[in-house]
């Protein structure tokens, strides 16, 4: 009689596989990206970035395969692209468009800036596997406006994907990017100019009026099996003269947001993460849910708050809906007291009012 695997362990092992070539966790190659040298810090050991609120994970990543609860997803969304962006906005100015997943294009005050940009069907090393698009980019690679400023957040295949910064830079050639410690050696060699690479806290002129910050986040870098730890995670706030805006990239839950705004003041917009939260006993330690990402907007005293980093890849046990719904219910839970909250249509843009002088007051997290 022929031997088969059981279904359950069949669809770990088909878990674990996908979980190597991009998923959440190891971020997709059997091979190490080349990762940083430097002095001791507060959040380097000489070897490996740490984050400086270290969260247990309460199981391990067997654990999730084996009793999976994945919500539903659609298997393609096939959505008409939202109107091309304004060329550029005035001074001043501050719009906010959501293209999908963490990639957002910022316009302000005369600069056009683009997060953790991807455009490819998968974010993955490879073209045959790994998790795969459920809809078209919310604006069309031809449609976007000149790019001055690229930010990735981390070297995860689904926030640094080099097809697209490529394509990127093929088109706006005086493309700048910013990328945390020890990355790049990595796009170098994949062929990319401009790069600088970032610490938590330094600051960078993007030009006569706006800085870029780069802010620490609760998460961790790998592109391979061996290099875990080896380049640096960051968010970023850009500073100008009509107001902060903070782009989180991904993290977990620290304290990270309450000191962003020490540090710069309230914040005119913050881009939140919301997907890839379930099961919560094992992500939590590197992405915030919908709910922590409300009480995140709260303590960076964010005026207007953009969800993004769900719906578009499918990473973790959240359905595709789940997230909105989550945080929709977190904030009739909040019963007003949360900043307000757009969420946006893929390729939906809108322009943030400009900044108010009454300050969003702050309301203290919950005690766990």
């Amino acid at each position: 009689m022929k031997r088969t695997l059981p279904r359950r362990l069949l669809l770990s092992l088909a878990g674990v596989l996908a979980f190597i070539v991009g998923g959440v966790g190891i971020g997709g190659c059997i091979f190490s990206a080349p990762t940083w040298k430097g002095p001791k810090t507060d959040h380097f050991d000489g070897e490996r970035f740490l984050n400086l609120e270290p969260r247990e994970q309460k199981g391990s990543f067997l654990d999730w395969q084996l009793n999976r609860k994945p919500g539903p997803w659609k298997e393609w969304n096939d959505v008409p692209p939202g109107p091309p962006p304004p060329e550029r906005v005035a001074r001043g100015g501050l719009r906010v468009t959501f293209i999908n997943h963490a990639t957002v294009l910022l316009q302000l005050d005369g600069l056009n800036i683009l997060t953790d940009p991807i455009y490819s069907e998968r974010c993955s090393p490879v073209s045959f596997a790994g998790p795969k698009r459920v809809r078209p980019p919310g604006i069309r690679f031809e449609d976007l406006p000149p790019i001055d400023v690229v930010v990735l957040s981390h070297n995860h295949y689904d926030h640094m994907d080099v097809a697209t910064l490529r394509r990127l830079q093929e088109k706006f050639p005086g493309l700048r990017i910013f990328a945390g410690l020890g990355n790049r050696a990595f796009l170098e060699d994949k062929g990319l100019r401009q790069v600088t690479e970032v610490d938590w806290w330094q600051e960078f002129p993007l030009g006569p009026e706006v800085t870029l910050v780069s802010a620490r986040t609760q998460h961790f870098a790998n592109r391979g099996l061996f290099d875990r730890g080896g380049t640096l995670w960051t968010g970023y706030v850009f500073r100008g003269p009509h107001g902060a805006t903070y782009f989180a990239g991904d993290t977990g839950w620290g304290r990270q947001f309450a000191e962003a705004r020490e540090r710069f003041g309230p914040m005119r917009l913050a881009v939140l993460p919301i997907g890839a939260y379930k099961p919560e006993w094992f992500m939590s330690p590197v992405h915030v849910s919908p709910g922590e990402a409300v009480q995140a907007s709260v303590d960076l005293g964010a005026r207007y708050s953009v969800p993004m980093h769900y719906g578009t890849f499918r990473l973790a046990d959240d359905g595709e809906d789940e997230p909105v719904e989550d945080l929709k219910r977190a904030l009739v839970e909040r019963g007003g007291q949360a900043p307000e909250w757009w969420v946006l249509g893929f390729g939906e843009g809108r322009d943030v009012p400009p900044v108010l002088a009454a300050p969003v007051p702050v309301v203290p997290a919950p005690t766990p």
